[in-house]
């Protein structure tokens, strides 16, 4: 059989350290074959000219609803095809497909019908596995979560879920719900990320959580308990505990609507880039026109609104969801945070690939990983979008 090359030449490599110029990127099988620093012939390779833009490694978006109006809770494969082969379009390679709370049956059919998916995937980004958000939230915290299906940590319950898929790669549970600590342990026997999320804990819980396995915080800042007040005496809540846990790992909404410039500066300033993951949180109104929507299954959802680039609940009292796509995210960083364009794309791809456990075989343009590969320009516009070294979008615009 003969090898199939492709050579991406005339790049801006994005390294973890640096950006390389003038580079070239070999590929072969769908794997990286060589980075060199100057162009190099290669017959009968397929050539891209990067035309001087930055060639960059994949986006790996670890938190993620749907999206070009699909949602993972529609029940249905289309609809998990529907959202990889839409966020493809921007920049995101691989995905952790990530569900909102619902009762056991709902959650147990998507479990079933993403491993269905996943053997379909061959036109959009890839799937990482699953990430369970909820129902095991604090009620005052939920957000948009559907309080019809919040509760308490249940080991029956739970135990079937986890026993159901092996594609389970994080579950996001208030640490202070009753059972949630023996609950973080028995992930962690299961080699599931337990993840602090829609919570009223307070620093005292939080650092037992951590102890006991729950090492990433969920969207920081948003449905979670800052500094409170009991009896005229201060309590650090989940965000200070963030900040204060060198070790915790975080994931924000960069889409400059959930966390304004202030916060992004603060959030990079305190954790840095290894310690951050970008996210979209992106509901399936993403690359969708403004107006009404659902958040969660069209059969059981939430009604929301989508506006003023976000989603929000009809009443506005609170957001539900991003709309957000993964060049967004990159933009905001370096734009609004003013971040180097290394460390925002750090942020979306090599810190995100530790996190899950695959920075063995992505995040990064380094030899021998999977050719997952995005090549844009200054102005943050995806013109190719590679995964496994099959190229799955590019930008045919004129003038492109």
């Amino acid at each position: 059989m003969i090898d199939k090359i492709i050579k991406i030449y005339n790049g801006k490599v994005i390294s973890p350290l640096r950006v390389i110029e003038q580079a070239t990127v070999i590929i072969k099988n769908g794997k990286i074959d060589g980075i060199y620093q100057y162009d190099i012939e290669i017959p009968d390779a397929i050539s891209i000219d990067a035309k001087g833009r930055y060639v960059s490694p994949g986006f790996i978006d670890i938190h993620i609803h749907g999206g070009g109006g699909a949602d993972f809770m529609d029940g249905n494969v289309d609809a998990f095809l529907k959202v990889a082969e839409t966020h493809v379009q921007f920049g995101t390679t691989a995905m952790v497909a990530t569900t909102l709370t619902s009762d056991k049956e709902n959650l147990l059919n998507t479990l079933n019908i993403y491993e269905e998916a996943t053997l379909k995937n061959k036109k959009g980004a890839s799937f990482l596995g699953l990430h369970i958000e909820g129902p095991y939230f604090s009620m005052n915290q939920r957000g948009a979560q559907d309080p019809r299906y919040i509760r308490d940590p249940d080991p029956e319950e739970y135990l079937e879920i986890l026993n159901a898929s092996k594609s389970i790669v994080r579950w996001s549970a208030a640490p202070e719900k009753k059972g949630a600590i023996e609950f973080g342990r028995c992930l962690r026997k299961y080699g599931v990320i337990p993840s602090v999320a829609h919570t009223d804990a307070v620093y005292e819980e939080v650092v037992e959580a951590f102890e006991n396995g729950y090492t990433l915080a969920t969207h920081l800042y948003s449905a979670m308990s800052g500094v409170t007040r009991k009896n005229a005496f201060r309590f650090a809540g989940v965000i200070e505990s963030a900040f204060i846990i060198d070790e915790m790992d975080v994931e924000i909404i960069a889409d400059g609507v959930h966390l304004p410039a202030p916060l992004l500066k603060l959030v990079y300033k305190i954790k840095g880039p290894d310690k951050i993951a970008l996210i979209t949180d992106a509901m399936r109104g993403a690359a969708m026109p403004p107006g009404p929507s659902i958040l969660g299954s069209l059969a059981d959802g939430l009604p929301v609104i989508i506006e003023d680039d976000v989603a929000k609940l009809p009443d506005r009292t609170s957001f539900a969801g991003s709309v957000a796509t993964a060049d967004r995210l990159i933009k905001m960083m370096v734009n609004l945070a003013d971040v180097p364009l290394v460390e925002a794309v750090k942020m979306l791809s090599h810190t995100p690939a530790r996190i899950t456990g695959v920075l063995d075989r992505k995040g990064s343009i380094s030899v021998g990983k999977d050719a997952d590969i995005v090549i844009f320009d200054e102005a943050f516009k995806i013109h190719y979008t590679i995964v496994g070294g099959e190229i799955l979008y590019e930008q045919t615009t004129i003038g492109s």
